[in-house]
């Protein structure tokens, strides 16, 4: 979710207008998600890179995310929303910590829509504490070196058991991945946008699916076997 800060910059506003603004852009994906039947809706709200901004702009938005999390928690339940969190939650304030879990906790119910919600996450930390997850198993002798697989990886890591990704839509104009869900997005699909992300409405959601319903997904097959069925 890209562009915060300079969508504030064009209208002359502090970025934390723009962080403001952004708030109201998940709540219309949300929506719009709902509304197109998706299962699954990650966000990269905060990233384990973000603590090196300036200290003011860190604290502000970690402000509005407790008060998102006490505003929104019981529509999201309300609305079919089981709310997730992935990242090193150790990094932030008890009374953050306490909000995150009772938000979970809320929303356990709910199967409409899951909603991961990424906060001080990285994709490396993400991969790095899986294997030291599954180091810690061996040496406890709960499983064998060779007992180690791909699925045992996937088990470990933030996303788990969900699927992997179909889509990844960056928006603002930045055409990287930026450390998000390394291992998961071998085979997802990157959409990225111009459109800053206040900006980022329920329409160019629906673009992003469009232009996903087109593309074809061979996972290593040629566009023959796919016609003939094959997996």
């Amino acid at each position: 979710m890209d562009g915060n800060g300079r969508w504030a910059k064009l209208r002359k506003r502090p970025r934390a207008f723009g962080h403001r603004a952004g708030v109201h852009a998940v709540r219309n994906v949300i929506e719009a998600a709902l509304r197109a039947g998706v299962d699954v809706l990650t966000l990269f709200a905060f990233s384990s890179e973000n603590w090196s901004r300036p200290p003011g702009e860190v604290q502000h938005l970690l402000e509005l995310f407790l008060r998102a999390l006490r505003k929104e928690t019981r529509e999201l339940a309300e609305n079919g929303v089981r709310l997730r969190f992935i990242g090193d939650r150790t990094r932030f304030s008890s009374d953050l910590q306490r909000a995150m879990g009772e938000s979970e906790s809320a929303t356990v119910a709910s199967h409409r829509l899951t909603l991961n919600i990424a906060v001080n996450y990285g994709g490396r930390w993400d991969i790095l504490a899986a294997t030291r997850a599954l180091a810690a198993d061996v040496k406890a002798g709960r499983i064998e070196i060779d007992d180690i697989d791909q699925a045992a990886l996937e088990s470990h890591l933030s996303l788990a058991p969900l699927p992997e990704p179909d889509l990844f839509i960056r928006t603002g104009g930045e055409a990287r991945i930026s450390n998000f869900l390394l291992w998961h997005l071998a085979y997802t699909e990157l959409y990225f946008t111009p459109v800053l992300w206040p900006d980022f409405d329920a329409a160019c959601f629906q673009t992003a699916l469009a232009e996903f319903a087109r593309r074809e997904r061979r996972f290593g097959h040629t566009s023959e076997q796919l016609a003939q069925g094959q997996p």
